[in-house]
């Protein structure tokens, strides 16, 4: 039995409680279709147990999901067994921290809306260091490095062979923000204007010129999943991330996210503005 599930862990078995109660069926009932007990139908839609790939097709058939795609897309998170790269960081950081790493690693697409940091993909070394030593409470300096290297470690995922489409809409209040000092901030915008030139990553800038604009208040990222129930929101906040995931929600942020992207430059017109901001410190 899990005491601790993982983000993933978890996701699986609300996916198959939402297909269960679709379904119109009790855990009591779904266990007799199994012919298992209640609580184990209760331990894997909590993610405290495991479930076979082929122990989810059989629940999906006497859920009469019909989605294939779906349905494929749990199989494979059931079968995942692999002890990945953030595993290391198990007892180190708060494990928000490394179901933020997983969502990333499994995303297909993965896009960002930031106003007042550069997204933690696209950061540098020394300008994610600056951005720790401004947590409160602080940090140790052990503490530091490892969320550094940690942050560091996560930015992989855009660099691995083939790369999920990556799109990010960072603000000009962001870009203005001079941590650690000109020096470090200049660094930082030329490794924004280095990574605008991968053809998989696309960066947009939001100017002041544009006014207000919807969810100008939040930083928001949204990872795509294989299938669409199983994309991800996960917002910022200044305890770590928050995962959102209910349909509704993520509808909201999928309209969030293209209306603020439509109003933000294009990328050349971006990369401009990058560049004049770094020429000016």
């Amino acid at each position: 039995m899990r005491t601790n599930p993982t983000g993933r862990q978890l996701r699986l078995g609300v996916e198959l409680r939402k297909l269960r109660e679709q379904a119109g069926l009790t855990s009591t009932q779904a266990s007799r279709l199994l012919g298992v007990q209640q609580n184990q139908i209760s331990n894997v839609e909590a993610g405290r147990a495991g479930v076979s790939p082929e122990r989810v097709r059989t629940l999906a058939c006497h859920y009469d999901c019909g989605d294939e795609a779906l349905v494929n897309a749990l199989s494979d998170m059931a079968s995942e067994r692999l002890r990945c790269w953030w595993e290391e960081y198990r007892e180190i950081l708060p494990a928000c921290l490394l179901d933020l790493a997983e969502v990333e690693h499994h995303a297909r697409h993965l896009r960002a809306a930031i106003t007042a940091h550069i997204p933690g993909l696209l950061q540098t070394r020394d300008h994610a260091r600056e951005l720790f030593h401004q947590v409160v409470p602080n940090l140790s300096p052990p503490d530091i490095e490892h969320r550094v290297s940690f942050r560091i470690k996560r930015q992989a995922v855009i660099f691995r062979d083939p790369p999920p489409p990556y799109l990010a809409v960072i603000h000009e209040a962001a870009l203005r923000m001079q941590f650690g000092g000109p020096t470090v901030a200049r660094a930082q915008l030329q490794h924004l204007l280095s990574m605008s030139e991968r053809a998989h990553i696309t960066i947009k800038v939001l100017p002041f010129a544009v006014g207000g604009f919807p969810g100008s208040g939040q930083s928001i990222f949204y990872s795509t999943g294989p299938v669409p129930q199983l994309d991800t929101v996960h917002l910022d906040q200044s305890h770590g991330p928050v995962f959102l995931d209910a349909e509704a929600q993520l509808a909201k942020y999928r309209v969030l996210l293209d209306r603020m992207e439509a109003k933000a430059l294009p990328p050349e017109k971006s990369r401009d503005l990058i560049q004049s901001i770094a020429q000016d410190l």
